[in-house]
C-alpha cells in the first residue's frame, strides 16, 4: 500500500487497500478494543458494539474501533474510538494482550483489556446502534450475533489474548 505523505498527526480517515487488494478504513490502518470481563461464576463475556447501518459492514457486530491517526499507537487509536463512539472510561483499563492482523500494508491491531465489571455501555456519535455484553462461548456461533467480517475472521486468534 502507497500512502502520500499527510502532516504530523493528520487523521487516518479514509480508505486504503492491503497488498491482498482488499478495501479497508484507515489510511494508517486500525485499531480496537477487545474488553473482556469474567463474572462471579466464571464465565467470560466481551463487550461489542453494533454498528450503524451506514457505516461499512453495517448491522453487524465487532469490537468499538477504527482509523488510526498517522502518530496514534494502537492503543491510542483503540481508546481513542471507544471515546469517540461510547461512554466507557478506558482510563483505568490495562492491556493485558494484543493481535495484529496484518493483511501487507494494512494492518488492524485488537488491542485487548479486561474489566473487573460489565457496567451498561450507552452510546456517543452515530457509529454506533447499542453495546452489549456477549458470553464469550457464543461469540461466533449460530447462537451469538451477526460478527463484522473482519472480527468473525479473527475472534479464533484473539478469544485466549490476554
Amino acid at each position: 500500500m502507497t500512502v502520500a505523505p499527510q502532516p504530523l498527526g493528520s487523521s487516518g480517515d479514509g480508505w486504503a487497500f492491503c497488498a491482498l487488494g482488499h478495501k479497508h478504513w484507515g489510511v494508517y490502518g486500525a485499531a480496537g478494543l477487545l474488553v473482556r470481563h469474567h463474572a462471579p461464576d466464571g464465565r467470560e463475556f466481551v463487550l461489542l458494539q453494533h454498528r450503524a447501518l451506514w457505516s461499512h459492514h453495517g448491522g453487524t457486530w465487532g469490537i468499538p474501533g477504527g482509523a488510526r491517526h498517522s502518530e496514534e499507537t494502537p492503543e491510542v487509536a483503540a481508546r481513542r474510538e471507544v471515546a469517540e463512539e461510547s461512554y466507557l472510561d478506558t482510563a483505568p483499563m490495562h492491556v493485558t494482550g494484543r493481535f495484529v492482523d496484518d493483511h501487507g500494508g494494512w494492518s488492524y491491531t485488537t488491542v485487548v483489556v479486561r474489566v473487573d465489571e460489565a457496567p451498561p455501555v450507552a452510546i456517543r456519535g452515530s457509529e454506533s446502534v447499542e453495546f452489549a455484553w456477549f458470553p464469550a462461548d457464543l461469540i461466533g456461533t449460530d447462537e451469538g450475533p451477526l460478527l463484522h467480517p473482519g472480527f468473525a475472521d479473527t475472534w479464533a486468534r484473539v478469544r485466549d489474548i490476554g
